[in-house]
């Protein structure tokens, strides 16, 4: 499967199956608010958090890709992540592109 950011696959003939998408909801961690609220005094990387936006971009892109060989796609162009707040202390990743199919 190839995943890519372009709008196609150079050099391929695509047949075009339809947007797929792929997403997660998390929440944060009551320690990662603590330390995050540390950080902000003292500054510095918020580990805790990077590990779970890294998680979540996981999650929803395979999620994605699941969603594309279900359709027999060969590839994934144009794909592009977003975030929303689903409440106080939850956040949704979405990722989402075109599902090809090479002809």
């Amino acid at each position: 499967m190839i995943i890519t950011t372009t709008e196609n696959v150079d050099g391929k003939q695509q047949k075009i199956l339809g947007i797929v998408m792929g997403n997660t909801v998390q929440s944060r961690h009551i320690s990662s608010d603590i330390g995050a609220a540390l950080k902000k005094v003292v500054g510095g990387k918020l580990k805790g958090y990077s590990k779970m936006l890294k998680t979540s971009r996981d999650e929803a892109m395979q999620r994605m890709i699941e969603e594309a060989e279900k359709l027999d796609a060969d590839a994934i162009v144009n794909v592009r992540f977003t975030t929303s707040q689903t409440m106080a202390s939850a956040a949704e990743i979405l990722a989402y592109g075109t599902a090809m199919k090479f002809t």
